[in-house]
């Protein structure tokens, strides 16, 4: 691994993260005049937003946000992006800090025109991730159709095939460099911003609830893939067993949330997720009868609230207020049994439906990945802001669960946390 040194770059920001919170704080701090490297370990931006088919309040698609943004930073020099990137070692203090970071071989340089010969003339196929598996997509792949920087990736896992020399023969460009080799890079910056974001908990954890067991039970992520246009349903949502169009189907609320054995605390944003994700199935099968299964709903704010309104009075969406214990695939049909005990009558309740939706938990980044710095943590991995020390601070949901307007929200202030921390310099 090579390693080239940065000259120093007095009063910048590093920001560590490129979902809706990492482009918000950039944007906020190079529109003010400084310079800022923005790292992302994926190969695009965009975050967790980029994967939604709609996000509130207006239940806008991805690009009504993402796209005005990351126009604002194509435009702004200030903007240094480095994707493929992660965070591998921070040292100094508030003001002065060394971070060195590993830049991971794309295979493809900045010649690319994201025509697509590269992915026809490839055969391999690899798990498409940005759709949780659900689809397969090729070696030599865009991420999504809105993908940021708009440059083709090359799995490693063809070099040296046939169908590496297949990609490099197809491009005209002279775009396929296949030996490239991961890189350090030394940056010196005055403040950090920590936007690592979130995951979805592992559902296979959750035992009770069959995930990866049985076929017709998803997540709500996978939910919003299933929904969206570029999805791997191309916007159909499709039972996985069949591709049959569901008539029922079940939402269990707090998939491994408010459980000690889990996560102890509310994910904020499931309620609301699930509710959406109601408007997805009645949209496109309006006598589809939706069950969901709650703990407590919990819709935050005015809006919030009316928009739940508006779904208690849809004659095809049932509420039932209860814990699912556990679930059972009905044989030969492919169809899930959810057993809950109703906590206002205290009866068993048994639904059979088509599918089931778990409204999986938020998990910050930090839970899985220890992040290579001086950070006070949770006991669940969520940073915690040291604002009487300053230099480094969290945003969105590295900080806490938070949903698509309050992460920006945070973001523009933890903008303006970093920049104090240059002026005090």
């Amino acid at each position: 691994m090579t390693t080239d040194n940065a000259a120093p770059a007095s009063g910048s920001i590093l920001v560590v993260g490129g979902g809706i919170s990492g482009l918000t704080a950039t944007l906020e701090a190079a529109e003010v005049g400084y310079e800022v490297f923005l790292v992302e370990k994926n190969p695009y931006l965009g975050g967790r937003v980029s994967q939604l088919n709609q996000y509130f309040p207006k239940l806008c698609p991805p690009s009504c946000g993402l796209e005005i943004n990351f126009k604002r930073i194509k435009d702004n020099p200030r903007v240094k992006i480095f994707t493929l990137a992660d965070v591998e070692k921070v040292s100094g203090v508030p003001g002065n800090y060394d971070v060195t970071i590993k830049l991971n071989p794309r295979y493809v340089n900045e010649n690319c025109t994201a025509c697509g010969a590269c992915s026809e003339a490839c055969q391999t196929e690899i798990a498409n991730e940005f759709n949780f598996g659900m689809d397969k997509t090729k070696a030599a792949y865009l991420p999504h159709n809105m993908a940021f920087p708009t440059r083709y990736t090359i799995s490693p896992q063809i070099k040296g095939t046939d169908d590496a020399k297949k990609c490099q023969e197809a491009c005209k460009y002279d775009a396929i460099n296949f030996d490239m080799e991961p890189k350090a890079l030394t940056l010196k910056v005055g403040s950090i911003i920590w936007a690592t974001g979130w995951e979805p908990y592992d559902a296979t954890r959750i035992d009770n609830l069959g995930f990866g067991q049985y076929q017709n039970i998803i997540t709500n992520m996978m939910m919003e893939r299933l929904a969206a246009p570029n999805g791997p349903t191309k916007g159909k949502i499709l039972r996985p067993s069949d591709n049959k169009e569901p008539e029922t189907i079940a939402f269990v609320q707090c998939a491994g949330s408010r459980d000690e054995n889990h996560l102890p605390y509310c994910s904020y944003i499931c309620c609301m997720a699930s509710l959406k994700q109601a408007t997805y199935i009645r949209e496109r099968y309006p006598e589809a009868k939706i069950y969901i299964f709650y703990i407590d709903l919990r819709t935050q704010g005015n809006r919030y609230e009316k928009f739940y309104k508006k779904i208690k009075e849809d004659k095809n969406i049932f509420l039932i207020k209860g814990k699912v214990a556990e679930v059972n695939e009905e044989e030969g049909t492919g169809n899930i049994t959810v057993i809950a005990e109703n906590a206002v009558t205290g009866e068993k309740v048994k639904q059979t439906v088509n599918m089931v939706v778990l409204a999986t938990g938020m998990q910050p980044t930090a839970a899985n990945t220890k992040l290579p710095a001086d950070l006070k943590c949770t006991e669940d991995g969520f940073i915690l802001n040291d604002f009487s020390k300053g230099g480094m601070f969290a945003a969105g949901c590295a900080n806490k669960p938070a949903d698509v307007v309050s992460s920006n929200q945070n973001a523009t202030g933890m903008a303006l946390k970093a920049i104090q921390t240059l002026v005090k310099r």
